[in-house]
């Protein structure tokens, strides 16, 4: 080879060497952004082996730099000058290592974070997060750059004490951090009590967040205190501000006859109202008329809650706030003072009342002949249990017989026509527990519906849809008019494929096109009744459903099969129903469109309000469960497997009703691995699967009322 050749090649080897070392080193900064490295690193990590790379590599570090694509930070290291995406969403720590931050956007899947990446950054708190170029599974990978808003400062915990400081323990699962606090801030909470606290300095680096006591709820473990828990764990307000209770008070109980004169007046004709043994709000009452043509009148009266409670007082921006009553298992917290839920707002019998009411005329096959909107006045003959009603209804006599009977069989006719149109048919079980005076579970009974509950319903039912439809049809020439909706969502085509594919496994078929997905999952509902499998079947229904939520789009009712939806029966309780009524009213009197800005921002509000309570109540249900099973006898539970994770086995005892988990940790008979698609765990060695659905039995191997937890074994787990 010439020397000439032989320079060439050289040189061309170099050159190539330069170029492969220019893409390794960009490649290496850019795939760790935010993460600086020394030269010695960087040379060792492209595998630069002698004195030529070595010095290659210091020429590419500095063309880089020259070019702006890397920086050289003061220390002497490098680091990629790439601009990362940064992202904002709230943070949903999923479990001690680490976290997802929600986007809340379609376009954008949350992003993964590990918790030594969140920055100090808590559960529920909105941050900004840069998205990394690597990925965990289908989703991005990030790390938390700017805490944004923290979504709350103030929490509930139990004090662990020493005896120059303290730290709370919070109870809320997703906080993973306990809280210092300095002698001067513990009051006088002891060891073991549970308090609500506050934040006073949010962490540095590694540090614990500081923390005061701001009051002491009582021991752990004692029914109120836990009771208190839940409530400070969900925001819910211990009592009413005192501008809100003087203003309930200060509004008269008399009816003026002017008042009644300006409304329909149904004070002579019969109504009654039928509700829970222990309620003492009453909201509804059906009035019953039958007409000289044959046909019947009946009005579903509303108590005139925004005859009391108008906007902009006080009493208005409080109910907003909280925008529903939220019923624990010993208590309800509710969103009106006392004076109006139990007293002037509540339909008591042989009591004058004021009402808002859609009135309907119906013939034998329960076709709407006309119908009538607006305020009425009515006096209650009489105050049904639906105990009592179901007697009656049972009986064929009693009080007011025939008119039940007529209500009860024109509601059955109501119902099956909301099925042929595709209503779909969910009939879970509920419970409800039977307490003493100090709160302690004596039993958990199951909540059975009968006619009596369905005859409410259905007419409860007809009085939504039907103002819904009505406000929807008011159109003038500038479009609808901005309205109130309660709307479901179709479900999610993924899920329902998942879901048939699940439930074929139990030998049963689903159509999940969405034409006919509603009757599809009747026919199933039918198929599964009585069966081991139900509890299972009909809780995965439910999760591959959309949640229903406010808004001011009318998108229709996907369960009910309505068009047109909303919630116009229980002002009492629900502070949509109070914007209802006041559009109803606005829209009668011929009144422009609402802001639909204003009325949306207040239906996203309301819905979030509604999560909230949900949660709060499942929360209380939850620790009555475990505090009941905490002195249940030590013997064998059958079971029904509910869910099946990585880390464990939700199992639901039969008897009882209350769920438990069996951790993967306590099954020493194999090791099992997690088979996600298909809801199921399989040991290695000897193949044994457990699957949702399994029938198992179960003992209780102990149970934490302080974190609402109960964990399992099973039952041939004792002979390992």
């Amino acid at each position: 080879m010439s020397k000439k050749n032989f320079k060439e090649k050289k040189s061309k080897k170099e050159k190539e060497q330069k170029n492969s070392f220019h893409r390794t080193v960009s490649k290496l900064l850019n795939d760790n952004p935010g993460k600086a490295f020394d030269f010695k690193q960087i040379a060792r990590k492209v595998g630069a082996k002698n004195k030529f790379a070595v010095n290659e590599v210091s020429d590419v570090l500095e063309a880089l730099t020259d070019e702006g694509s890397v920086r050289r930070l003061s220390n002497g290291s490098y680091t990629t000058a790439q601009k990362l995406k940064s992202i904002s969403g709230t943070v949903d720590h999923v479990n001690p290592r680490f976290a997802y931050i929600a986007t809340g956007t379609e376009d954008q899947k949350d992003i993964y974070v590990n918790t030594r990446d969140l920055r100090g950054a808590l559960h529920g708190d909105k941050v900004e997060v840069e998205v990394l170029s690597k990925k965990l599974g289908e989703h991005p990978e990030g790390r938390v750059t700017q805490i944004l808003q923290r979504g709350r400062n103030r929490f509930v915990g139990r004090v662990e004490l020493s005896k120059n400081y303290a730290f709370i323990i919070p109870d809320f699962k997703k906080i993973y951090t306990d809280f210092f606090v300095h002698p001067e801030n513990i009051s006088r909470a002891k060891n073991d009590d549970k308090v609500l606290f506050e934040v006073t300095r949010w962490p540095e680096g590694d540090k614990n967040p500081e923390a005061k006591v701001i009051e002491i709820l009582g021991k752990t473990g004692e029914n109120e205190a836990e009771i208190h828990s839940i409530m400070a764990e969900f925001d819910l307000p211990f009592r009413f501000p005192e501008k809100v209770l003087n203003e309930s008070e200060k509004i008269k109980d008399e009816i003026s006859p002017s008042e009644i004169k300006n409304r329909r007046d149904f004070r002579d004709t019969l109504t009654f109202t039928i509700d829970p043994e222990d309620a003492k709000d009453f909201d509804d009452a059906i009035s019953f008329k039958k007409l000289e043509n044959g046909h019947y009148e009946i009005g579903v009266h509303i108590a005139d809650v925004t005859h009391y409670v108008t906007s902009g007082t006080s009493l208005d921006e409080d109910a907003y706030d909280r925008a529903t009553s939220v019923y624990l298992v010993d208590r309800t917290v509710p969103m009106l003072p006392e004076k109006l839920s139990n007293q002037l707002c509540s339909l008591r019998p042989n009591e004058d009342k004021l009402t808002f009411a859609a009135v309907f005329e119906i013939d034998d096959h329960a076709h709407i002949t006309k119908e009538w909107f607006g305020r009425t006045a009515i006096h209650s003959d009489y105050r049904f249990s639906y105990e009592q009603a179901q007697e009656v209804i049972e009986a064929g006599k009693g009080k007011f017989a025939d008119e039940l009977k007529i209500l009860n069989s024109l509601a059955g006719l109501l119902r099956k026509e909301r099925f042929s149109k595709g209503a779909v048919n969910f009939e879970t079980t509920e419970v409800k527990f039977k307490l003493d005076a100090a709160g302690k579970p004596l039993a958990v009974v199951p909540k059975i519906r009968k006619e009596a509950h369905k005859l409410i319903e259905e007419f409860m039912l007809l009085a939504n849809r039907a103002v819904a439809t009505f406000i929807f049809k008011m159109k003038k020439s500038e479009g609808t008019n901005t309205f109130v909706y309660r709307v479901h969502d179709s479900p999610d085509p993924d899920r329902l494929r998942d879901f048939s594919l699940f439930a074929k496994q139990f030998g049963h078929k689903i159509n999940p096109d969405e034409h006919t997905i509603s009757h599809s999952l009747n026919k199933l509902m039918e198929e599964i009744e009585g069966k081991p499998e139900q509890n299972v079947l009909q809780s995965l229904a439910v999760r591959a459903m959309a949640k229903a939520t406010y808004t001011t789009e009318p998108r229709g009712h996907f369960g009910l099969a309505f068009p047109h939806y909303t919630h116009f029966t229980s002002p009492i309780r629900r502070y949509p129903d109070m914007m209802v009524h006041r559009l109803l009213q606005h829209y009668l009197d011929g009144g422009k469109s609402a802001s639909k800005e204003e009325y949306e921002q207040r239906c996203r509000h309301s819905s979030e309000r509604e999560k909230r309570a949900a949660d709060a109540e499942r929360a209380s249900i939850k620790y009555k469960q475990v505090e009941f099973m905490s002195m249940a006898e030590n013997k064998m539970y059958d079971g029904i497997i509910t869910g099946v994770t990585d880390f464990g086995i939700f199992v639901e005892i039969v008897e009882t009703k209350c769920e438990g988990m069996v951790r993967l940790a306590d099954m020493k008979d194999d090791f099992y691995e997690y088979d996600e698609r298909n809801h199921r765990i399989i040991g290695r060695r000897r193949n044994k699967i457990y699957r949702l659905g399994d029938e198992v039995e179960v003992r209780v191997k102990k149970t934490d009322v302080d974190r609402r937890v109960i964990d399992l074994i099973f039952e041939d787990e004792k002979e390992w």
